[in-house]
């Protein structure tokens, strides 16, 4: 494999365009002209996301689909919570769709997708809001970064 080829250390940069199978946009690196940056092995993506981009070098273009396990995983019943209105701050709007930010003990913050609400009762959805879809990544290597002492 090349020195210049994306290998399991690599640090990549990247644009990528996320389509759903229909073909409608989920996300683009390219809205604000600006690569997403990446450290293989990281966690950040899938172990099947990263092979697909194994041996890839700068310049290079593809296309992989990937199925729901390779890509967000399926949705979870257990990332499903039901909650009680006042939980929630009276002047905040609760619909289905609307995304709401829960703060977590550490102080990240976790988004939430409302999916309904019923008197007192709101459900709350945790999964990721692409887990259960089939995703087409198109990517183009900007760059690829190997550390001679991280290859080995």
């Amino acid at each position: 494999m090349s020195e210049f080829a994306i290998n399991a250390a690599s640090e990549v940069i990247m644009h990528f365009d996320l389509k759903l199978e229909d073909g409608s946009a989920a996300d683009s690196t390219r809205v604000n002209k600006k690569p997403a940056k990446l450290v293989m092995g990281d966690g950040s993506l899938t172990p099947n996301f990263e092979a697909c981009l194994l041996g890839l070098q700068k310049g290079d273009k593809k296309s992989f689909t990937l199925a729901p396990e390779d890509a967000f995983g399926q949705p979870n019943p257990d990332n499903i919570h039901h909650m009680d209105r006042n939980r929630f701050s009276n002047d905040l709007t609760l619909e289905e769709g609307v995304i709401v930010a829960f703060a977590q003990p550490d102080g990240s913050e976790v988004p939430g997708i409302i999916r309904s609400v019923a008197g007192d009762s709101v459900t709350v959805d945790f999964n990721h809001p692409l887990a259960g879809q089939t995703v087409i990544f198109d990517v183009e290597i900007v760059d690829v970064i190997n550390n001679a002492s991280a290859a080995h």
